[in-house]
């Protein structure tokens, strides 16, 4: 979801950018071609960068403060006569663009702050004059720039502290609606605005939630998502609300409660049967279903899934096997687990066949000899090529089984499941223990590593090594092993006995099974409650006891 810097309007400045500079006279001849005054003026400039220090910052300010009173005085003296107050609001602007010199010595924000010049600035972003409040947005966006605050954490959270003492999200935010991207500059300064508001979370993560308790921002970024046509803005819109989502359930909640499941189903509904055109509109999708499968972690929203018909539409992106295949299993992952009644949706509306396809798709054919793989067939869009592509496609579709397995427990439609893992010689089963083989190495070579690292007197506790054993496959591992013994506890006897046989063919056992679902119900975490905790734990004894 990284923000592409080389967009074609408003791109994220660098520290070495902060001052801008424009040249009202033409260019002067000369032999090599260049623009002497333009570079007399850049080398000014770096100077002024140089000698920033408080004078300088006073000096700035109070003629910026002398300005805006002078335009103030100006308006409501001539208030219909806009010729009279053009000149001192030409001026103003000018001071503006100057205050973007001060990006350059952040360590000088705290005094920017005491000299509480923050309030004028911000009360600007509402000038009657646009330009006036776009420069305003330009100005906090150089201000609040990642590069510019690097290394300079406790000068940041000063600024940013005062900037949301000040009412800077809710300005902001109103400003944003009163802009129209037909008008280029005015296109910009929505970038200008997205980016701010980016740059403020970076530094002070709780402003993800304030920001949408304060503001209508959630509104309008659905409201851009809404829009069919593609720019660089949705592209952005789409990222800033996947930020707001990643790590807020307050934010996911009150999401779902605007319709927000609707609008992202719709928005990547047009994706069903078509590529994005370019890799900007792909990434753009990538962060709608981030901010759709963000928005499964409630429960309430994915009740709103499945009535919206949500299953339905991603077993369709499935089918069409399209660039977003991959992103509607990892959805349809996070609406399953934990709600059986998505689960149950997939199964009548026959969303095994095709799952199970997926699953069987992965499929590596032996080749020559059973360690000799060959790569497996899935589709990918090359044009956004990622290098755990397979491996997480792989990971997603077992983790959508095992929760299919977790979510229905009985009846027709646990029979109609379990009879997948029988048809055609058990060839699921045997995909099954191609993957438990395959996770089983990868883990073992994991495990391997830790005791090289433990022997270079890099030392780690328990937790930090049982969690890399799951980033390695550990946790893929286990699913398969509770899928096996899903199927071990159904009591068919044909399954049980291709279980058998292939454990044995690799010199395995039951043990080894038992093994893996002993450590993970050992490290079953009570995140939702005791009572769920033993439940899950005495699940998974009953797999233990039954093996």
């Amino acid at each position: 979801m990284e923000v592409d810097d080389a967009r074609n309007h408003a791109p994220k400045r660098k520290r070495d950018d902060v001052v801008s500079t424009h040249s009202s006279q033409p260019p002067n001849g000369n032999d090599a071609g260049f623009d002497l005054s333009l570079l007399e003026a850049v080398e000014k400039s770096q100077n002024a960068v140089e000698m920033l220090d408080l004078r300088t910052l006073k000096k700035l300010v109070l003629s910026f403060e002398r300005r805006l009173k002078e335009n103030i005085a100006a308006r409501l003296k001539y208030p219909n006569q806009p010729d009279r107050f053009a000149d001192s609001e030409i001026e103003l602007h000018e001071e503006l663009q100057k205050l973007k010199v001060l990006a350059g010595g952040p360590e000088l924000y705290p005094e920017l702050v005491a000299l509480n010049t923050i309030p004028s600035i911000l009360n600007l972003l509402g000038h009657d004059n646009t330009d006036i409040a776009i420069v305003v947005v330009q100005l906090l966006q150089d201000l609040t720039d990642e590069d510019v605050l690097e290394d300079n954490d406790e000068p940041a959270r000063v600024l940013v502290d005062a900037l949301i003492e000040n009412n800077v999200l809710e300005l902001l935010v109103q400003n944003l609606h009163r802009l129209s991207e037909t008008d280029p500059d005015e296109m910009a300064a929505v970038y200008s605005t997205l980016s701010t508001i980016e740059n403020l979370i970076e530094v002070k993560p709780t402003v993800a939630e304030l920001v949408c308790e304060r503001t209508k921002l959630l509104k309008w970024l659905l409201g851009k998502i809404r829009v069919r046509e593609f720019d660089s803005n949705k592209q952005y819109a789409s990222e800033i609300l996947a930020i707001l989502l990643q790590s807020s359930t307050a934010n996911q909640k009150r999401l779902g409660q605007m319709n927000g499941v609707d609008v992202l189903l719709q928005a990547v509904a047009m994706y069903k049967s078509k590529d994005p055109k370019n890799p900007d509109e792909d990434e753009m999708l990538e962060n709608l279903f981030d901010c759709l499968c963000c928005l499964l972690m409630p429960l309430e929203n994915k009740e709103r899934f499945v009535k919206a018909e949500g299953v339905e539409l991603m077993i369709i992106i499935m089918k069409q096997k399209k660039s977003a295949y991959g992103s509607a299993i990892r959805a349809l992952d996070f609406a399953m687990t934990k709600y059986p009644p998505a689960c149950e949706r997939f199964v009548d509306v026959l969303g095994l066949k095709t799952a199970f396809a997926a699953f069987m798709g992965l499929t590596a054919k032996f080749f020559l000899n059973v360690n000799l793989l060959l790569k497996p067939f899935i589709p990918t869009n090359k044009k956004n090529k990622k290098e755990r592509y397979h491996e997480e496609l792989e990971e997603r579709i077992v983790s959508l089984i095992a929760s299919l397995f977790a979510g229905i427990m009985r009846g027709s439609r646990r029979e109609r499941l379990l009879s997948k893992f029988v048809e055609n010689e058990c060839e699921k089963i045997d995909r099954l223990m191609e993957l438990h083989m395959r996770y089983s190495e990868r883990v073992k070579a994991e495990t391997e590593r830790m005791k090289q690292l433990e022997l270079d007197y890099l030392e780690m506790d328990e937790e930090e090594k049982y969690n890399r054993r799951l980033e390695s496959g550990l946790y893929t591992l286990q699913l398969i092993a509770i899928i096996l013994g899903h199927l071990w506890c159904s009591e068919n006897h044909q399954m049980r006995a291709r279980i058998e046989l292939l454990l044995k063919q690799q010199k395995l056992s039951k043990n080894d099974i038992k093994d893996i679902l002993q450590e993970y119900h050992d490290n079953i975490g009570d995140l939702d409650g005791l009572e769920e905790k033993e439940r899950a734990q005495s699940r998974i004894q009953k797999f233990i006891s039954s093996l």
